[in-house]
């Protein structure tokens, strides 16, 4: 009689914690991603600098879906706008870079950003020259891997980036 109560007893016992296991499994894994989310900042902040030999200091960038960006662009160098502009676009995805950078050198007037060209552009900052800096703050678009380049005449081809937006 006492092995058919103990057996009767465990059963019960394993019965009770199965069901409140995966119930505090479903609660601790909700849990983890509220405190992961409440992680990630709503704003994320990048200071990007060009030089007068042409380079980006970044060449890769990584934000969240759903963040605000707040891009700062600071011409590390000398020279002018005129000679040495430098400014930040983020193209659209699959847009040829190339073409893009080629296609620009006819738009001085429009800050190097082609008119015909302008819907493969997320976000751009105007044309800086040496010791100046620029901001822009823009909504990261969808998840996915993205392109930016610097759009002054023949600068594409060195000052370029990943830009990788993490769902």
């Amino acid at each position: 009689m006492k092995k058919i109560q103990i057996l009767w007893l465990s059963t019960l016992f394993m019965m009770s914690c199965s069901g409140g296991n995966e119930k505090k499994a479903t609660s601790v894994t909700e849990k983890t991603e509220e405190i992961i989310a409440a992680q990630i900042p709503k704003i994320v902040k990048i200071s990007i600098e060009g030089d007068d030999m042409m380079r980006y200091n970044l060449d890769k960038i990584e934000v969240n879906a759903g963040q605000t960006v707040e891009l700062t662009l600071r011409h590390t160098g000398q020279m002018s706008a005129l000679i040495m502009g430098h400014n930040w676009i983020l193209l659209s995805l699959g847009t040829d870079k190339a073409a893009f950078g080629m296609a620009a050198i006819s738009a001085k007037e429009q800050g190097y950003v082609p008119q015909d060209m302008k819907a493969n552009v997320i976000a751009a900052t105007q044309v800086i020259g040496g010791g100046e800096s620029t901001s822009i703050t823009f909504d990261a678009p969808a998840p996915g891997y993205y392109e930016f380049i610097c759009s002054f005449p023949g600068h594409y081809g060195l000052m370029n980036g990943s830009f990788v937006v993490l769902p």
